[in-house]
């Protein structure tokens, strides 16, 4: 007849151990380690998908935003913001809300910015984690299992495009203004306007932002760097844009940037600097099952 060993828990105080129930108990430990390790995710997080007139996209990107976050997260909410959309945006928005309970709209009555959805956004997530992106398909949303792991130890985990998919005279405007914002914020960042952001929710809604534009993603990044943050980078890669129009180029939107600069630069200046040190609370951690 065969006898099973005793296992710590169950020997009693006065039972000697067997030579073999150290080897069990660290393989036990390290399948049990294994194990939360592969189930690691976050907490919660909310994805915001700011969208202007983005009835061709907005549909597969509700589908991805969701397909990635319940990867990645164990709760989760898909925040679409109509910003003042004249096409379908918002009633294909509507009927993704209604046939998934994780997903809210939220609206704009006019065109307010691509800032000011962003800012709508942040203000009404609900879970410890946000995740900053677009809804113009071009990033391959899962990639945020990547940016699990290493928020552990950060606050904001910045992305950038490891090769920017992007018309040519785009790309040369993104270098300028990213060269600009650097020597200006001083941010030591290699792509600003990345739309795939990770940020802890209690982090991003004590930043006061008020860029209703464009700055909106300097101002985010300034801000953190002001209050002690602790970032990191971290490459994505990235599609073309195959549906939809791209309005960063706009005289209007350019404008607008530029004065919302020199506004944002002036009230930094003015802002104290607060002490360095650790984060008022502990990040919420990535989870195990």
């Amino acid at each position: 007849m065969s006898r099973r060993v005793a296992t710590a828990a169950q020997r009693k105080p006065n039972m000697p151990s067997s030579p073999r129930e150290h080897p069990i108990a660290v393989w036990l430990s390290r399948t049990a380690e294994a194990a939360r390790m592969y189930d690691a995710r976050l907490t919660s997080l909310t994805v915001v998908l700011p969208c202007h007139d983005e009835e061709d996209n907005v549909d597969q990107a509700v589908r991805e935003a969701s397909a990635a976050a319940r990867d990645a997260a164990h709760d989760f909410e898909i925040l679409v913001v109509d910003d003042g959309s004249s096409d379908g945006t918002r009633r294909l928005a509507a009927a993704c809300a209604a046939e998934d309970g994780h997903v809210r709209l939220l609206l704009h009555a006019e065109n307010r910015g691509y800032g000011a959805a962003l800012r709508t956004g942040i203000a009404a997530a609900r879970c410890d984690w946000i995740l900053l992106t677009d809804a113009d398909l071009q990033f391959d949303l899962g990639e945020l299992r990547e940016f699990v792991a290493p928020a552990a130890d950060l606050d904001l985990l910045v992305g950038y495009r490891l090769a920017r998919m992007d018309p040519l005279p785009r790309r040369l405007n993104a270098y300028a203004w990213n060269r600009l914002v650097d020597r200006v914020f001083h941010l030591d960042v290699r792509d600003v306007d990345c739309a795939f952001k990770l940020i802890r929710r209690d982090l991003a809604q004590r930043l006061h932002l008020t860029a209703d534009g464009a700055m909106i993603s300097t101002e985010l990044v300034a801000r953190a760097a002001l209050a002690g943050a602790r970032m990191g980078e971290f490459g994505v890669h990235h599609r073309p844009r195959l549906a939809g129009r791209q309005s960063g180029a706009d005289p209007a939107v350019v404008i607008s940037a530029f004065r919302e600069l020199r506004r944002i630069r002036a009230e930094l200046d003015a802002t104290p600097v607060p002490p360095r040190g650790p984060a008022p609370t502990e990040p919420p951690q990535a989870a195990a099952a």
